[in-house]
């Protein structure tokens, strides 16, 4: 079988607490989009992970994790990260493996980067990782991809301070390489769980441009960067949290005004720990999106939700969420493509009572609060996507199973 996991937000949903709980019955996790930008974080009852390359599925010792034909792999970075794996225990050498067809970040595309943000007539937000620039250049078609550093006709043309820099690394990625149509090939009959990274909203091509990430964060990416046709995926689920966040610039139509919403934005902020993995900036934090998660539902066709993040609410007295745009005095309930709607849009919303009580214990949906459940269900309906799981807790064993993912309905 096989699963797609996406961000149905703006990234940072939880996507690698959920990868990371359904890898265990995984036997390849694949990351199929992205780079070191990305950051999931994993907490076991031994440590808490901070990935970034490498897929969510390394920590079980069983199963084999791949860095997909469509991500941008910086490669002092992935060997930073494997280090740093290694100095939690986590036994990788052999079960780590690399798209001969993915593309390099090098160390210049880094001040490139920096410096193309400063001349942007509309800055976006940047993480600076040099991720733009490399899938800048794979679509002029002069970037460099892994399998170039093998073809002497190729890397004899590389500039002096790239082939320096990249000498190294041929040696040190050989044994990681691999053919990754013949490798899913090979697996064809295996479960095979493709790890998204971003979100939706930050996708190139359906999110909100040109704020977006350089690369495919919705399901078809796991066709295009996964080593897999579209008919060879079983399943599409896609996370989201009980509210909204977005980090860097962009339009956030839900996003929590001081004036009028007082301090709730700090307080999600502190009590979900809305900071970056990557770049510890403060992610902006809003009222649930459901004109923006019903976008995120059509345009990937999920067959499911994974709600993360519901134990943040425990606390309040009552819930909003989004459920319509005003904008200029028109209601919209479809997702605009044109950023000054967006940028002008103000949040239509319903209000929901709270539970107020701890739901981290619970382990089946009919042991939450009622609150809580009606909270879910309207979700459901909203959406017209069933929401499978449900995340309590940042610890794996704090998550809901209503239907199992490893099923094809």
């Amino acid at each position: 079988m096989k699963l797609v996991v996406i961000g149905a937000q703006w990234g940072d949903e939880g996507k690698g607490k959920i990868v990371d709980y359904l890898a265990e019955r995984a036997d390849v996790v694949v990351r199929f989009s992205g780079g070191a930008n990305a950051g999931h974080t994993v907490v076991t009852e031994q440590a808490t992970y901070k990935l970034h390359l490498v897929p969510s599925g390394i920590l079980y010792p069983n199963c084999h994790v791949v860095l997909g034909t469509g991500m941008v792999v910086d490669p002092e970075a992935l060997f930073r990260e494997l280090g740093e794996l290694s100095s939690q225990h986590v036994s990788w050498e052999g079960r780590v493996y690399l798209s001969d067809r993915a593309h390099l970040v090098l160390p210049r595309y880094r001040d490139l980067d920096r410096e193309l943000e400063s001349k942007r007539r509309v800055p976006i937000g940047t993480t600076g990782r040099g991720i733009g620039v490399a899938y800048s250049l794979k679509a002029s078609r002069d970037g460099i991809r892994v399998a170039d550093l093998y073809d002497p006709s190729i890397f004899s043309k590389l500039s002096k301070e790239d082939q320096e820099y990249l000498l190294p690394y041929q040696e040190k990625l050989k044994p990681l390489v691999i053919d990754l149509a013949r490798f899913m090939y090979d697996h064809r009959n295996s479960k095979v769980l493709f790890e998204g990274a971003q979100g939706t909203l930050l996708d190139l091509d359906v999110g909100t441009y040109p704020f977006v990430s350089s690369g495919v964060s919705i399901a078809a990416g796991a066709s295009l960067g996964g080593g897999v046709g579209p008919k060879g995926i079983d399943k599409v689920l896609g996370v989201f949290k009980a509210y909204s966040t977005r980090v860097g610039n962009g339009p956030f139509p839900t996003e929590f005004q001081g004036e009028r919403d007082g301090e709730i934005g700090n307080r999600i902020r502190e009590l979900g720990r809305e900071y970056g993995v990557t770049t510890g900036r403060p992610r902006r934090c809003g009222y649930l999106d459901m004109v923006a998660l019903r976008y995120a539902c059509r345009v990937n066709t999920l067959d499911s939700l994974v709600l993360t993040h519901l134990d943040v609410y425990d606390d309040f007295d009552e819930i909003r969420v989004c459920v319509a745009y005003d904008i200029e005095g028109k209601k919209v309930e479809d997702f605009p493509s044109q950023i000054g709607m967006l940028n002008n849009a103000k949040p239509i919303t319903r209000v929901f009572k709270g539970w107020k009580q701890k739901i981290s214990h619970c382990s089946r949906f009919d042991e939450l609060p009622k609150e809580a459940q009606e909270y879910i269900r309207f979700i459901e309906n909203e959406t017209e996507t069933p929401i499978d799981i449900i995340s309590v807790g940042y610890h794996r064993n704090q998550t809901i199973v209503r239907r199992g993912p490893w099923t094809v309905s």
